[in-house]
């Protein structure tokens, strides 16, 4: 189906209320944090890339998720967030060492504890 078919169907505004109930939806499940929504999508990318191999783009979304999930600790205390923080430097750190295997674990493990702060 295309796009424009979609949004035919529904219309624009139809189509706006998707995304922004789309995007609510995530932070959330995030626990109502943008930031750890961030964190959580950038982690997610960080992995990503690191499956791949490319530890370069593993470091660049890590470290973007590291910062969001350290501005995110300024509001919310959670262990999970903490836990989600040292998997991040983790992965900075294999990353930055061209280890994207390990990296990449370390991220997926991020995304797993950030995924719990409630």
């Amino acid at each position: 189906m295309r796009i424009g078919t979609v949004v035919k169907g529904i219309g624009l505004l139809g189509m706006l209320t998707l995304l922004t109930v789309g995007t609510w939806g995530a932070v959330a499940m995030a626990g109502g944090n943008p930031h750890v929504a961030e964190a959580i999508a950038h982690a997610e990318g960080a992995a990503e890339h690191g499956g791949m191999g490319h530890a370069d783009a593993l470091v660049e979304h890590a470290q973007e998720a590291l910062t969001h999930a350290q501005a995110a600790q300024k509001e919310v205390k959670n262990p999970h967030l903490d836990e989600g923080v040292h998997e991040l430097m983790e992965a900075v750190n294999h990353g930055k060492q061209g280890h994207a295997e390990v990296g990449t674990k370390h991220a997926n493990s991020a995304v797993m504890h950030l995924k719990e702060v409630h």
